[in-house]
């Protein structure tokens, strides 16, 4: 996988995916009883996230990673919605919108 390939949106949205699986493998063994052994596709999915992450166009890491916040909190709330069942109340959704709006500040914004 390179960027050249994969649009940064995409290597965005995808990341935030395997990260907040991997997350919730944990989340789900440790806060919620589930067989340990849903540890080891969460690690997994985790190293796929932080190869993912490392694909996107960017000229310094702590750009990326920036950026990614935003997509990161927006996909949460979708994964909140779509796995876990809670509909995002109007508060997640406008908090959504503006981590969004800051991450395209930091991808976006002119460069001097």
């Amino acid at each position: 996988m390179t960027t050249a390939l994969v649009p940064t949106p995409l290597l965005f949205g995808l990341a935030a995916f395997l990260e907040i699986a991997g997350c919730f493998a944990f989340w789900a063994v440790l806060r919620s009883g589930a067989n340990p052994l849903w540890l080891v596709p969460g690690i997994l999915s985790l190293i796929a996230f932080g190869t993912a992450l490392t694909q996107v166009e960017a000229s310094a890491a702590g750009r990326a990673f920036a950026a990614y916040g935003g997509v990161y909190v927006a996909a949460s709330l979708l994964w909140l919605w779509a796995v876990e069942g809670f509909r995002p109340d109007w508060w997640d959704l406008l908090g959504g919108a503006v981590c969004l709006f800051g991450a395209a500040i930091v991808v976006f914004g002119p460069r001097g």
